[in-house]
């Protein structure tokens, strides 16, 4: 009789199972909505990807100059550096941002 069990197991774990869907999560639309046609809808998928790499550019940017300032701070430990060096370091690195982002934007408004 256990050999015969055994021989079940197997077969019982192959056997397709019903799907139970009503817990999946449904595809979120555009953020500029479904539009008129597939076309648009794709356009607007697009926009969405186009912000999300606009958002990673700025986010790298970001890790840059925090990088850079960081290493300007460790170099006035060593005293390869001074404090003016490393406000400037900061300052220019914001500049830069605020300048990216401004750029970013207006490219996506393009869109």
């Amino acid at each position: 009789m256990p050999s015969r069990i055994a021989l079940l197991i197997p077969l019982l774990a192959s056997m397709p199972l019903p799907a139970l869907s009503a817990g999946l999560p449904t595809a979120e639309d555009p953020s500029r909505g479904q539009g008129n046609g597939i076309l648009q809808t794709i356009q607007n998928y697009g926009y969405d990807i186009v912000m999300l790499v606009a958002l990673l550019v700025v986010s790298s940017m970001f890790v840059g100059v925090a990088y850079h300032a960081y290493t300007r701070y460790s170099e006035i430990h060593t005293g390869r550096a001074t404090w003016g060096q490393f406000g400037l370091t900061v300052a220019v690195g914001a500049l830069l941002l605020v300048v990216g982002i401004w750029m970013l934007t207006k490219a996506t408004g393009v869109l």
